[in-house]
C-alpha cells in the first residue's frame, strides 16, 4: 500500500499527468515514493514505446514525425521538471565559482546563458538519437526505449540516498529524511524482474544488460560529481543526474544499434 501511494506521489509530483487527489506526505509515503522511483521510470517508458508503436504501424506519418511526437512525449510527460534541474545545475557548473556559490545559482530563478545552450544542446541530441534509432526500428528497439527512463529513475533514487544532501532544504533533502540507502535493496528486485521478462520474451538480451552497465556507470559518475561539484545533492542535482543519464543511455543504445545490432 505505501509503495502504491509512493507511486501516486511520483506520477503527482513528477509527471504531468492530472492527480488531482491530495496525497499524504508523511514519512512513509516518502519512503514508498523512493522506493517506486523505477516503477514510475517503467510506466513512462512504456508509454514512450507504445505511442512510438502506435505512430510507427497505425498512422501514415513519416519517420521525421514519429521521432518528433517521441522527444516532444519525453518532455509534455515529465512537465520539463527534470529540465529545470539540468539548466539550473549547468548555469551553478559553468559558473565556475566554488560549491557555495554553486548553490547560490542554483537557487536563482532566472536561466542563464549555460543553462539555456546546455538544454538546446541536450534536447538536439535527444532528437538525433532518437531519430537515428527510429530510421531502422525494430522489436528490441521498443524494449531499450522503455528501459531507459526506468534506469535513469533508478540512478537518481540511489544517488539521493547515497550522497549527502548539500543543504538542509528543498526536494532532495526532504525525501532524503524520509528513507535511507536501506530501501534501495528493492532496486535490484526491480532489475532482476526485468532482466527475466527480457530473457522469457527472447528479444535480443545483450543490449539490455549493457544498458544496465551503462546505467551502474552513470550512478557511479553522477555522485562522484554531485559530490565535487555541488558538495552533495539537491533537487537541481537530481533533475540534472536524470536527463544526463538519460541522454548517455539514449547515445548508448544508438551506438549499440550500428556496433551491436546491426
Amino acid at each position: 500500500m505505501k509503495l502504491l501511494m509512493g507511486l501516486m506521489i511520483n506520477l503527482q509530483f513528477f509527471t504531468s499527468i492530472p492527480i488531482k487527489r491530495e496525497l499524504p506526505m508523511d514519512l512513509q509515503n516518502l519512503r514508498g515514493a523512493v522506493q517506486a522511483f523505477p516503477l514510475l521510470g517503467f510506466i513512462q517508458g512504456v508509454s514512450y514505446s507504445i505511442l512510438l508503436y502506435a505512430v510507427m504501424n497505425w498512422t501514415p506519418f513519416s519517420h521525421v514525425a514519429a521521432a518528433f511526437l517521441l522527444w516532444l512525449a519525453t518532455i509534455l510527460l515529465t512537465g520539463g521538471i527534470h529540465l529545470d534541474g539540468w539548466m539550473d545545475a549547468s548555469d551553478a557548473y559553468f559558473s565556475y565559482q566554488d560549491q557555495e556559490k554553486r548553490l547560490e545559482i542554483m537557487k536563482d530563478p532566472r536561466t542563464g546563458a549555460f543553462g539555456v545552450i546546455s538544454v538546446i544542446v541536450l534536447l538536439s541530441c535527444r532528437f538525433f538519437f532518437i531519430y537515428e534509432l527510429i530510421m531502422n526500428i525494430g522489436p528490441v528497439i521498443y524494449y531499450l526505449i522503455a528501459a531507459l527512463p526506468f534506469f535513469s529513475k533508478s540512478v537518481m533514487g540511489a544517488v539521493l540516498l547515497t550522497v549527502q544532501s548539500a543543504k538542509n532544504e528543498g526536494l532532495g533533502r526532504m525525501f532524503q529524511q524520509a528513507a535511507t540507502a536501506k530501501v534501495l535493496w528493492i532496486y535490484p528486485f526491480y532489475i532482476l524482474v526485468f532482466l527475466i521478462a527480457v530473457f522469457l520474451s527472447k528479444v535480443f538480451f545483450i543490449p539490455i544488460c549493457l544498458l544496465l552497465v551503462a546505467s551502474i556507470l552513470c550512478y557511479l559518475i553522477s555522485r562522484r560529481n554531485a559530490r565535487q561539484w555541488f558538495g552533495g545533492i539537491t533537487g537541481d542535482v537530481l533533475g540534472a543526474t536524470v536527463e544526463g543519464t538519460e541522454l548517455i543511455l539514449w547515445m548508448t543504445v544508438w551506438l549499440l544499434h550500428y556496433f551491436v545490432m546491426a
